[in-house]
């Protein structure tokens, strides 16, 4: 004859699996709100920066560099970053202050603040850390990290590169990665517009 379940012990089985889904359903909130605090701590000051930088530098770590507005995050960012992080071991990307990016796309942009572009940035699993720039270059910016690889995407030569010159020096290099046709943020803001 099979050998019956005892109802009592089944449900107290029950309710031990219902306890352990809870307590793992906390356990991942909790962890989920650890990685939101990890996200705003990978926007750093330039000084935060400095000490990045200098940690890296003891650790062996390799640094690849990127900037730009990243106004509207599309997938070309995706693509031309996800490159950029597959060069060094850590990817630092400078994010246009609000007046840069006003200078360089006009009076209506950006969209988006440069504290919700950077906090856009830094919850991308590929990038390490980000920093606001106000210059409009972010060549002292380069020149403070010393990266082993500058990436830009675009149509760009190696000569109109901001502090292209300064990586090959010391002996980085230079990657110019091409742009994913269709995609760009005018290009969003104007379907947006005749919707």
């Amino acid at each position: 004859m099979p050998k019956l379940l005892n109802p009592h012990s089944f449900s107290l089985k029950k309710a031990i699996n219902c306890k352990q889904v809870v307590i793992s359903s906390a356990a991942i909130k909790k962890q989920s709100m650890r990685n939101t605090a990890a996200i705003q701590q990978k926007i750093l000051t330039v000084n935060q920066l400095k000490h990045f930088v200098a940690a890296a530098g003891v650790t062996g770590k390799t640094i690849a560099f990127t900037n730009g507005c990243f106004d509207i995050l599309h997938e070309g960012h995706i693509y031309s970053l996800s490159q950029a992080a597959k060069e060094a071991d850590i990817l630092i990307v400078g994010v246009n202050a609000d007046a840069g990016v006003k200078k360089l796309k006009g009076e209506n942009r950006p969209v988006n603040n440069q504290y919700s572009r950077s906090l856009l940035m830094a919850s991308l699993l590929i990038v390490d850390a980000v920093v606001i720039f106000e210059e409009d270059t972010p060549l002292e910016l380069i020149k403070l990290i010393q990266p082993h690889v500058l990436v830009k995407g675009g149509d760009y030569t190696i000569e109109q590169i901001a502090g292209a010159k300064e990586v090959i020096a010391n002996g980085g290099k230079v990657i110019i990665n091409p742009i994913i046709e269709g995609f760009s943020t005018t290009g969003i803001i104007e379907k947006i517009r005749q919707l």
